[in-house]
């Protein structure tokens, strides 16, 4: 415990920096009013700019693309009227002129033009012949309502915690079932073996102590939650492929607090901030080298599931209050400092840790509709819950108090300072 050196982060403001404006496009010249008399010599270069300048180079033959979704914002109009005014007896200048490439692209114009339209006549027809054929079909042969419906009925007692959030774009609620099964899928790739029998030059509380480093570097960067639970994955998976040395610890904390910036923030921190809070202890070449590293070991698979996720879900299942939540998320972030808990699934700690908050606030028991959306039992969580509370009661390590300091602040309700339940009032309120 004492071999580790976390060196002090120093904060500094982090400020996006200003990108560099467009440049905006040259305006090209307008053509001439129609009904005035114009020369060759006028016509031929204002022709050819426009033709150049609006060419779309997926179209054949150079023709203008014709976008009907959007109106008609090609040269098409400006070709028609140039075909028109040679039709009115205006075919004489157009001949004088010497470029005779412009005529020719006008004439694939315009049969680029015709192509198009008799294209979208076709599709329209069709489209209309197909509805046509789809009404009276259903008229004829009508679909039982069970077929059409994707909606699974619900188990008795169980609340469909998604109705209310279907008006919400960004809710996701019809997806959010789905969402949460993949993420159970994939929890089964991301096990965690017991890497510290390979690592022969750090330990345990070397660990714990760069995890108490990394909450400090969240908290003062301002960083999301999320964030700082993907960091500690990548740490630890990290370590369970590669044996490293205590002299490269704080360096892998840092990149992976990195990593998981670009992964979860709208705007991450800079490559030096990283570098400033290790107090330059390290160069910008070695945190890029272990940047590449890091991602290469693990395969550029760096979307693990985190308990912060499904923590959420399963407070809304509960209604818990915020301050309920609060408490839950304060446990779930104790065990990121404890080896122990490292090869637990997400989705069994976020329950576990839930469970324990609605004990010791005294709120009930686990529902049907948190059996439902966990997909755990209360009988299988009281190992973990018990294990959950006995963290609580154990002494604080002098080493260890940014997550006891962070959570003792009155923005997070002042939950650190809640005492622990008894073990024995802890086992009879699963019977009961």
């Amino acid at each position: 415990m004492d071999g580790v050196q976390i060196t002090g982060w120093r904060k500094s403001s982090i400020c996006p920096k200003m990108l560099p404006l467009r440049h905006s496009r040259p305006v090209l010249s307008k053509v001439s009013r129609t009904g005035k008399t114009i020369s060759a010599e006028t016509v031929q270069p204002v022709k050819e700019e426009c033709v150049q300048t609006k060419r779309s180079p997926s179209s054949p033959q150079g023709a203008a693309k014709k976008r009907s979704a959007f109106g008609d914002i090609t040269n098409a109009n400006k070709n028609q009227q140039l075909i028109q005014k040679k039709k009115d007896g205006q075919k004489a200048a157009v001949k004088k002129t010497r470029n005779v490439a412009v005529t020719g692209v006008l004439k694939n114009n315009e049969i680029n033009i015709k192509r198009a339209q008799r294209k979208v006549t076709i599709v329209d027809v069709t489209v209309e012949v197909a509805k046509e054929g789809k009404v009276s079909n259903e008229e004829v042969k009508p679909k039982p309502k069970e077929e059409n419906s994707l909606e699974q009925p619900l188990p008795p007692n169980v609340e469909d915690i998604d109705k209310d959030a279907l008006d919400d774009p960004f809710s996701s609620s019809e997806y959010a079932m789905d969402i949460f099964t993949y993420m159970r899928e994939r929890e089964e790739k991301f096990v965690l073996p017991n890497y510290m029998e390979s690592q022969g030059d750090i330990s345990k509380e070397m660990r714990a102590i760069l995890v108490d480093w990394m909450v400090e570097v969240q908290e003062n960067f301002e960083l999301n939650h999320e964030t700082l639970y993907l960091a500690v994955k990548l740490v630890d998976h990290y370590l369970a492929a590669s044996v490293v040395t205590r002299e490269k610890l704080q360096l892998i904390g840092s990149t992976t607090v990195l990593i998981a910036s670009k992964f979860e923030e709208r705007c991450p921190p800079c490559l030096d901030d990283f570098l400033y809070i290790c107090d330059d202890a390290y160069k910008r070449e070695e945190l890029i080298a272990m940047e590449m590293d890091i991602l290469q070991k693990l395969n550029f698979d760096i979307n693990i599931p985190v308990p912060y996720r499904f923590l959420r879900r399963f407070g809304k299942c509960a209604h818990a209050s915020m301050e309920t939540l609060t408490l839950a998320r304060y446990i779930c972030e104790l065990t990121l400092q404890d080896y122990d808990f490292v090869q637990e699934s997400a989705s069994k700690m976020a329950a576990s840790c839930l469970l324990l908050a609605l004990k010791m606030k005294d709120l009930g028991s686990w529902t049907a509709t948190l059996q439902h959306y966990s997909g755990y039992q209360a009988m299988d969580l009281l190992p973990l819950v018990k294990r959950l509370n006995f963290l609580l009661m154990c002494q604080t390590n002098e080493k260890l108090k940014a997550v006891r300091s962070k959570y003792s602040h009155r923005v997070f309700f002042e939950v650190a300072k809640l005492p622990p339940l008894d073990v024995l009032k802890l086992e009879e309120s699963f019977w009961s």
